[in-house]
């Protein structure tokens, strides 16, 4: 590799932040740069609500120092890209500067879904993914908002009404499908969800969708009109209908884009020297069976600029995506999924063992196969260790393994053992099999006594 090159990240997120680390760690003389018009640091994007909620400042979201960056020999470059030059390998930023490059990685992240609804860039209309949109969500939530509707039932919309509840505002949650997030959560899951939301005040309307948002006399919202007819006056709204990978400023070059930049397994684009990681990246097809092109999680970001870092340097590896993983929080509810565990599946090919506590905050859910090794897990309202899930999925440990083993899962045994106990008890009901050795060694275990 040659010692002068410069390598030109768009994007400071995990994936593009991930990768220069990477790079720099195997490569002494490379120069990098890292480019950002959203904010000249890394930051966790998850920390954005606690900020807003007043619980953290913003430069406490920053993992690294500032002094980080130059003692590594990462140059930070803030400024928006307007458009690339590709042939002369030159980016044109809007405020009218240039910067070369030998190799292009383009990490642009996401933007929130617009579907085209009548008022939705009105004054007080807003989705919630950037510094500037938490920016914006400070500005429009500072006075004079008697309610807000939330508009999707994803991760954002529920963190956006957790936010907007920390400030006494109500929230109407506006959700399509017949359940909370219920075209990635299982029936109970989205039922468990959405009964907490309930408990918590927020609106929850099923089966609902926007129809339009309706303006003020100064182009700022104040109600919008449902699907059903009904008018609900607001003061804000939040679309957090998803997200969509943010390469608009792509779209008419010689990049081979789609609903993100195409790539391969290497994160190759169709063009010399140019790659894509993270949200913004869509492989030409799915990296695993129940996978999907575009990967828009932490974690896989994480693993792309890993992956990537080590291309950069020589390396001869490619894309593996190991066992899939989300986490996330519905309010104070903690979730995990690992592995495979979609909405819906075939019944004569997949068994389920489904557990919940009857005080209806904490459930675990376990797919297998027909052979009954296991292909996911969900688990709401406890912790549990995500090396050990991945393992028992990739080794394709038979399910009834996975529950005689679940005190090397946990992380507070103090808590867990009575949950742990349940989850065993009831797994035994449904498929059968002696737990009683493996409850009498946890007990043990945990209590330094005989039972």
């Amino acid at each position: 590799m040659s010692s002068n090159r410069h390598v030109v990240i768009i994007g400071n997120g995990i994936a593009g932040v991930t990768c220069a680390r990477q790079l720099r760690k195997l490569d002494d003389s490379v120069r990098i740069t890292l480019v950002s018009g959203e904010s000249r640091y890394f930051f966790s994007r998850t920390a954005l609500m606690y900020v807003f909620m007043g619980h953290m400042k913003f430069e406490h979201t920053q993992p690294y120092e500032n002094w980080f960056w130059e003692k590594n020999r990462i140059e930070l470059k803030e400024g928006w890209v307007k458009s690339i030059d590709f042939s002369a390998k030159n980016l044109h930023f809007k405020s009218g500067e240039n910067l070369s490059y030998d190799e292009l990685v383009i990490a642009t992240g996401s933007k929130p879904n617009k579907f085209g609804w009548p008022g939705e860039d009105l004054q007080g209309v807003q989705g919630l993914y950037s510094k500037q949109d938490l920016e914006l969500m400070e500005e429009n939530t500072s006075v004079g908002v008697q309610r807000a509707v939330i508009v999707g039932g994803g991760l954002i919309g529920i963190e956006m009404a957790e936010m907007l509840a920390y400030k006494k505002i109500p929230v109407t949650f506006l959700v399509r499908e017949s359940g909370f997030w219920r075209n990635v959560l299982p029936k109970e899951e989205s039922e468990l969800v959405g009964r907490h939301m309930l408990e918590h005040h927020i609106d929850l309307r099923l089966n609902e969708e926007l129809d339009e948002i309706l303006a003020d006399p100064n182009a700022r919202v104040q109600a919008v009109r449902t699907k059903s007819g009904e008018i609900i006056p607001c003061q804000f709204v939040g679309l957090t209908a998803g997200v969509t990978p943010n390469i608009d400023f792509l779209r008419k070059t010689q990049l081979v884009v789609n609903r993100g930049v195409k790539v391969d397994f290497g994160f190759r684009t169709n063009i010399a020297n140019v790659y894509s990681i993270g949200d913004c990246a869509e492989f030409h097809e799915a990296p695993a069976a129940h996978r999907k092109p575009v990967e828009q999680v932490w974690y896989t970001g994480r693993m792309h600029g890993e992956t990537l870092g080590y291309i950069l340097a020589g390396k001869k590896v490619t894309y593996q995506p190991g066992v899939w993983f989300n986490s996330a929080k519905f309010l104070d509810i903690e979730y995990q999924t690992y592995g495979t565990v979609p909405a819906k599946w075939e019944e004569d090919k997949i068994s389920s063992f489904y557990w919940e506590h009857a005080g209806g905050k904490v459930a675990f859910r376990m797919l297998m196969d027909l052979e009954g090794r296991i292909l996911g897990v969900n688990n709401l309202g406890l912790r549990l260790r995500h090396e050990f899930f991945d393992q028992a999925i990739r080794e394709k440990w038979e399910g009834s393994k996975a529950i005689a083993k679940l005190d090397k899962a946990n992380f507070d045994p103090e808590f867990f053992a009575p949950y742990f106990m349940e989850i065993q008890q009831a797994f035994k009901s449904q498929f059968g099999g002696d737990i009683k050795v493996f409850r009498k060694t946890f007990i043990q275990k945990l209590f330094g006594a005989s039972v």
